[in-house]
């Protein structure tokens, strides 16, 4: 619950020990070879060392070519290996054997709510990162959703910090179990594009570690992740860059953290400041470390201990990755068939079902006369003729916009994975219906919001008319969606909503399928379709994975890791006027966009983003302000219902398990994702209404009933006390809640934390 005033209640609460917090760097591997390190160091020049400490080119830093000691070359991830580039700028440097896996992107993986199927993704870039000679992933990207708009959302994971904590463990592990190291991004608050190379993040202590640092500190205590990249904005008056709270008190004092941090691409901003907060790594140039850094330590103003920290601590990420010899590196296909049936396995898990209501009167399905009967999965028995509308439909989303992309060697479009799925037994038709926002579009600065193409939805109408079921592939693609920018609304782009509401005059029998990142206006097309499905950046095998889900091959078991909003003032960041914020100068460019173009990242005015929602972000928010969303927090509905039972708590030495019984009285094989909320209604400290403190992916067959455990770690139940710099737990009751979404929890029952 909320209650009035932020009181540090420390005195009767419990400091949490290293049992709730355990740390596994104390074994990590990059602690193994401290003596050889030793001996490396002793043996380097003073221009050996600062060599190391900063690019060499667009995609690696020196190694010591004369003791053995191999080049880093990183992979510009995190949801494929992006292909080569030429030495020294952004352009491809044009080689065939540089394809790879389009795995699904952020929040498509987050909406799996699978730590397996996250850990088999980690697995999948590792081993495409090896073939392509790279020793760390640049990936994956963990910062909080705050806002739907942000132009990374679709990058990043959830709004809570849980999903995205278990998540990030998960890829963590399976990326440097297969031998590939992760960097951690975009460490800090790193939640908007615009603007984001001279934002000042204002954020309470208390809410950073809760919420937007808590991610980070699970990857690096509970999977021992070897890198970091540290993000362009600022915290709290400090870049993240030269941030010695967040590099040196936090990372590396009070999370343990032994390996590598490296600037995002031109986010550096001093030499002395920045190296002595912990970044080891520069990129992709040396303005800063470089010559700057050599002659800074000659003149006494950096110690050279300093510098021997720094370079021992990319040693250790050197030592624990086996380098991949050049000549071998690119040299054997990427993107094969174990990586493609992983995407595709995470793609069909993703599928959100966010509505699939019956028709009833003169358009309902015959077969169903008796009873009303639902759009989906389609009835082949008497859907023979299929127009699918939408350039969403033939879209590929490999590649688009600013920022990190795929060359993929096969990416299958929903329209294809129809074709494949439906054979030729059934009729489909293709109409596009509107023109897609392009990059023509966006260097002309127009608006994704244009009004329809009367043509092109004349002619989608006509095809709606003459078919037996519509498909309307919406939403946006990676030119509305994209790096350095973020979205100016959530509305659908190139009038979208006139054509929606034109087919389904025109045929009421309309399923929509969003193709997305992030959230998206969807009041209009919710009201005109039956169906309503979210498909997210969904990879390689994308199309194919929803066909599958519309025919019913595969049963929708996605769950929204965001909140829908209803409209952005609902938002907790446009809600408390902190987003957007007001630029006096709007012609002071990007910092990634100014480095490709060798300008100055120089800023004239700097801007405070006010985080005055504190740790209020998406469904917290919801909850406490009572505002519905259009779709909440975990949400997604199945072909099979779900019915909780028997909920019981269990204390245990790490905190408590929580059991119940799920059963799948239906015909259809099928998977749940199954959540556990705790609320603390008479805690004397402010909280939210509840919070997500565990959840399962469970598979059920055919009437089939499950008893499902999910603990519940005292290190998820703690509080961050801002006076004693700890994490403390605080006795007294707490409400455990269970079932299929936040707004959907039967069953609860209220045990005591002692």
């Amino acid at each position: 619950m909320k209650h009035p005033g932020r009181i540090l209640f420390a005195a009767a609460a419990i400091v949490c020990g290293t049992t709730a917090l355990a740390q596994t760097t104390a074994k990590s591997p990059l602690l193994s070879h401290e003596q050889q390190i030793d001996n490396i160091i002793s043996g380097m020049t003073l221009e050996e060392k600062i060599d190391m400490l900063h690019g060499k080119n667009m995609f690696s830093s020196a190694g010591i070519p004369r003791l053995g000691i191999a080049d880093m070359e990183y992979a510009d991830g995190p949801f494929g290996i992006r292909e080569e580039m030429e030495p020294h700028s952004w352009n491809s440097a044009n080689l065939t054997t540089d394809s790879a896996t389009f795995f699904p992107t952020g929040s498509a993986l987050a909406a799996t709510w699978s730590t397996e199927w996250a850990y088999a993704y980690g697995r999948g870039m590792s081993r495409e990162a090896r073939l392509r000679g790279k020793d760390m992933i640049l990936g994956p990207a963990i910062n909080i959703q705050r806002i739907p708009t942000g132009g990374r959302t679709y990058e990043y994971l959830s709004e809570d910090p849980l999903l995205s904590g278990m998540l990030a463990v998960a890829y963590t592990k399976g990326s440097q179990d297969d031998g590939t190291a992760v960097c951690l991004k975009h460490y800090a608050l790193n939640n908007q594009e615009d603007y984001r190379g001279f934002v000042d993040v204002h954020i309470s202590d208390r809410a950073m570690h809760e919420i937007y640092l808590r991610p980070f500190e699970m990857a690096v205590r509970e999977a021992d992740a070897w890198g970091v990249m540290a993000a362009y904005n600022k915290v709290n008056g400090r870049w993240c860059s030269e941030n010695e709270p967040l590099l040196t008190t936090i990372l590396r004092q009070q999370w343990g953290f032994p390996g590598l941090v490296i600037s995002d691409w031109g986010g550096v901003h001093s030499t002395v400041d920045a190296v002595t907060a912990g970044m080891n790594v520069e990129m992709p140039g040396n303005r800063f470390f470089g010559q700057a850094l050599l002659d800074s330590v000659k003149a006494g103003k950096v110690s050279e201990d300093v510098i021997n920290l720094r370079v021992r601590e990319i040693l250790r990420v050197r030592m624990a990755v086996k380098p991949i010899d050049k000549a071998v590196a690119n040299s054997k296909p990427v993107g094969n068939d174990e990586e493609m049936l992983t995407a595709l396995q995470v793609a069909r898990r993703s599928i959100v079902l966010l509505k699939n209501e019956p028709i009833v009167g003169k358009h309902a399905l015959k077969a169903a006369k008796n009873q009303p009967w639902p759009l989906l999965p389609i009835n082949l028995t008497e859907v023979k003729r299929i127009a699918v509308i939408g350039e969403n439909a033939v879209t590929k989303m490999a590649l688009g916009g600013v920022g990190a992309g795929v060359k993929t060697r096969k990416e299958v479009t929903p329209l294809e994975g129809l074709q494949a799925v439906l054979g030729g037994g059934i009729k489909i038709t293709y109409a596009p219906g509107y023109k897609s926002f392009d990059r023509d579009s966006r260097n002309k600065r127009q608006s994704p919001q244009q009004s329809a193409d009367k043509k092109l939805m004349a002619e989608a109408v006509k095809v709606a008319k003459g078919a037996d079921l519509v498909i309307f592939f919406a939403g946006d693609n990676r030119e509305v969606e994209t790096e350095g920018s973020d979205r100016k609304s959530i509305t659908l782009p190139s009038g979208q909503d006139e054509l929606a509401q034109a087919l389904a005059k025109a045929n009421p029998r309309l399923i929509t399928v969003i193709v997305a990142g992030g959230p998206v206006d969807i009041s209009t097309v919710d009201a005109v379709s039956p169906a309503l499905l979210v498909s997210w950046f969904n990879g390689s095998m994308g199309g194919l994975a929803i066909a599958e889900v519309l025919n019913g091959n595969i049963v929708p078991s996605g769950k929204l890791p965001m909140s829908w909003p209803k409209k952005l003032e609902d938002v907790p960041a446009y809600a408390t006027g902190t987003y957007p914020q007001n630029v006096a100068n709007n012609n002071q460019g990007d910092i990634f966009v100014d480095i490709t173009r060798n300008r100055s990242n120089d800023r004239r005015q700097q801007l405070v983003a006010d985080y005055a929602e504190q740790d209020l972000v998406g469904y917290r928010w919801y909850d406490c302000k009572d505002v519905a969303p259009a779709y909440p927090f975990g949400h997604g509905l199945s072909y099979a219902t779900f019915q909780y039972s028997d909920l019981k708590v269990s204390p245990t030495l790490d905190g408590f398990d929580v059991s119940f019984t799920i059963a799948n009285n239906t015909q259809f094989e099928a998977e749940e994702v199954a959540q556990v909320y705790v609320s603390r209604p008479t805690s004397r400290i402010e909280r939210p209404v509840k919070e997500l403190k565990g959840f399962k992916r469970v598979a059920l067959k055919r009437g089939e009933s499950k008893t499902v455990t999910i603990p519940l770690r005292r290190s998820d139940l703690c509080h961050w006390d801002e006076a004693a710099q700890v994490w403390m737990l605080e006795p007294g009751e707490m409400t455990v809640l269970a079932g299929g979404s936040s707004a959907q929890l039967p069953l609860s029952v209220s045990t005591i934390i002692k």
